[in-house]
């Protein structure tokens, strides 16, 4: 049997991260439509205030045994920066890794890794550029970590725009995304999310591909808005003789502003 994949696999979804303002109303009977409206908003306007924030990612990488258990992990944290802009109508992704800690790994057992970035902005189905390529459908009331959610499901539409991407050989191949997210009704802030593939991409070795992103309160001053920001994204993904997990852990969050002068040289 041929292996499907190079040394390294990498999967790769646009980057950002979502801001909300929390509410006080108690509207848990809100349309699913209102609810939709209200997260596609607050993902749209968080756009012009995401280049102001960077943070801390960790990132662990296993490479697991066929029970289930982990045969090498790999280790590594990075300052995290990304601006993303909406400019005409695109979506634009300048992305920033500066290392703090290096993975290390016995190379000599010639272990092939996942590499995996951008799962903490699953959330991007919700935003106006790509709401339109999903359906989505009422899944019923929950609590998700103390707070009163709706269950949405979204689908992907196949042969419309999608978020994620597998990139293999040189190629990239769209993934068709389907899953769950927990939405506060009052706010819009997106709680929790959990997505996968079905069998879109067996053909080119992928059997399983399943990620999960928790979502978290950040409030940089008492005067200002609370954020809500990814905490923790998990992505795992199985091939005919593979198995990987990858976690993602997003801290330190911080605000900070850069400004440019431009001076012209005397002659």
């Amino acid at each position: 049997m041929h292996n499907y994949f190079p040394k390294c696999l990498r999967l790769s979804i646009l980057l950002m991260f979502t801001a909300t303002l929390a509410g006080a109303q108690n509207t848990s009977s809100v349309p699913l439509e209102q609810i939709l409206n209200l997260t596609s908003q607050r993902v749209s306007d968080f756009l012009d205030q995401f280049s102001n924030v960077k943070c801390v990612e960790q990132v662990t990488q296993a490479k697991l045994k066929p029970n289930g258990k982990v045969e090498l992990e790999e280790q590594s944290s990075f300052d995290y920066l990304a601006i993303l802009t909406n400019a005409g109508g695109e979506l634009s992704l300048d992305e920033s890794r500066l290392p703090v800690k290096q993975a290390t790994a016995d190379r000599k057992k010639d272990i092939s890794m996942l590499l995996s970035n951008g799962f903490g902005t699953l959330f991007l189905v919700f935003h106006p550029y790509y709401a339109g390529s999903f359906e989505f459908t009422d899944a019923g009331s929950e609590t998700v970590e103390g707070h009163n959610a709706r269950k949405v499901h979204f689908a992907h539409t196949r042969n419309t725009r999608s978020i994620a991407a597998l990139a293999l050989r040189g190629r990239e191949y769209p993934l068709e995304l389907s899953g769950n997210a927990w939405l506060d009704p009052e706010t819009g802030n997106i709680l929790r999310m959990e997505a996968g593939i079905g069998s879109t991409l067996e053909d080119v070795g992928m059997k399983t591909l399943q990620a999960s992103v928790r979502f978290a309160p950040i409030a940089f001053s008492k005067d200002q808005l609370v954020y809500w920001f990814p905490s923790e994204a998990v992505v795992e993904v199985e091939t005919p003789k593979q198995h990987w997990r990858n976690s993602h852990r997003f801290t330190s969050y911080k605000q900070f502003s850069v400004s440019t002068e431009e001076h012209v040289a005397a002659k």
